[in-house]
């Protein structure tokens, strides 16, 4: 009979699998496809992915070309700085969330309803709800599964309590009480919303009781990532400074952790791996002597060369794929409780929980110091992404949850594990 056909809908482009986001929509698309043939209709990255290499539209479509027929679509605010204005003033004045205005595309929206008006498709992925959400009323009929990275309206309000400026966090707590309100809508009209971890399954949970809600977390390429016996020398962190929370993370960790470590011990190197501007690199190394290395296509070297992984976030949602990267590689891992959210990370196990500046910076010191602390952290972090976390672990659930749906069945179990909530039965997207 062939395989069900499923509707890709993506406010990125998620080829190279860089980061964050990317990588976790580039490993659900190469799953699915095993069950699905796939139609992907993708926005081209914003300006601030911060990676040159996805500028290369052609290449990037002919890679995921293996795994679906993928269309992609300018964002216009990213080629205007007027429409990027006037989406904030639209934002405000007609009290929708910012996003649904960045994502406005009638070349979008006009190919998303030809396609569902001649297509029968049997499922619909929805990759961001707060920003597609203007798209779904298209799908009426179909099923809808919908993927929250993280929970944008707790994201926002995160960001919010930490943002230095009094209008930028007013702002932000209002794009907070928009999304949320999207989310409220939305959530219980899909016929499945899949959230990362459980922190973020009870928010949704709150924000709209009846949403069907299951956990698929993100996941870790166990192959590509893999432990070596590089000792390491010094401290790293993943992640580009063009998202705010990193950003806020580079600051938080030069201005109050970094100045503690050196000093206790002069001279331990630090590297910040990921897209930034010439400007910024300059800042920090002149001002901090931290090395910012800007993007790189390949971060795994970087990684082998530290001693011990940071992840220093204050904000932020879902889960850190920087976590589950570096565990892979067998590093030790110095996190807040906001950095390892929603991960089975054990402190003391598999890593140090660190929220406190001159504890988070004493906990760096013991990782450098204590080589067998060193090992035993990365060889549970290594054991931890091998039994929960490999993207070859987390697929067939992930697959055998899409095509349930898809058949419009119930959930049910698997080996004894509920598949979602007792006695739920998805049901389509609700016009």
């Amino acid at each position: 009979m062939g395989n069900l056909k499923l509707l890709f809908l993506c406010q990125t482009l998620p080829y190279p699998p860089d980061g964050g986001v990317w990588i976790r929509t580039y490993h659900v698309l190469r799953l699915l496809a095993r069950a699905f043939d796939i139609t992907a209709l993708c926005f081209e990255r914003a300006a601030t992915s911060g990676n040159g290499a996805a500028s290369d539209i052609a290449a990037s479509r002919d890679a995921l070309g293996r795994f679906a027929a993928v269309e992609v679509f300018p964002i216009s605010q990213k080629h205007s700085r007027l429409r990027y204005a006037w989406d904030h003033l639209r934002s405000v004045a007609l009290r929708r969330a910012y996003t649904a205005y960045m994502y406005d595309s009638s070349a979008y929206d006009t190919r998303l309803t030809d396609l569902v008006r001649s297509n029968d498709f049997d499922l619909v992925h929805v990759d961001s709800l707060g920003d597609l959400a203007g798209y779904l009323p298209a799908c009426r009929r179909i099923p809808v599964v919908c993927v929250h990275h993280n929970v944008e309206s707790a994201l926002l309000q995160r960001r919010a309590a930490i943002e230095r400026s009094e209008w930028r966090s007013a702002y932000l707590r209002y794009q907070s009480r928009l999304t949320e309100e999207l989310e409220r809508c939305w959530c219980e009209r899909v016929a499945l919303n899949v959230a990362v971890s459980e922190q973020d399954r009870a928010t949704l949970k709150r924000i709209a009781p009846a949403a069907r809600v299951a956990v698929v977390p993100n996941g870790v390429d166990i192959e590509e990532f893999q432990p070596d016996r590089t000792k390491g020398n010094g401290v790293a962190f993943v992640g580009g400074t063009n998202w705010f929370p990193n950003r806020d993370a580079l600051d938080f960790f030069c201005d109050e952790i970094l100045p503690q470590v050196r000093a206790a011990r002069t001279g331990v190197p630090v590297r910040w791996i990921g897209s930034a501007s010439t400007e910024q690199r300059r800042y920090y190394f002149e001002r901090y002597g931290v090395e910012v290395t800007g993007y790189v296509a390949d971060v795994r070297p970087y990684m082998r060369e530290a001693a011990c992984h940071i992840v220093p976030l204050r904000a932020g949602g879902g889960t850190r794929l920087k976590i589950l990267n570096s565990w892979a590689m067998g590093k030790a891992v110095v996190s807040t409780s906001v950095g390892c959210e929603g991960l089975a990370a054990e402190a003391g196990e598999n890593i140090l929980i660190r929220d406190d500046p001159t504890d988070f910076a004493n906990a760096i010191l013991a990782v450098l110091d204590d080589d067998e602390l060193r090992r035993r952290l990365g060889e549970r972090g290594r054991a931890t992404v091998e039994q929960l976390y490999s993207w070859e672990v987390i697929g067939h659930d992930l697959i055998e949850r899409y095509l349930r749906v898809a058949h419009g069945g119930a959930w049910g179990t698997r080996d004894g594990h509920p598949m979602g909530e007792a006695g739920s039965t998805p049901r389509p997207l609700i016009s």
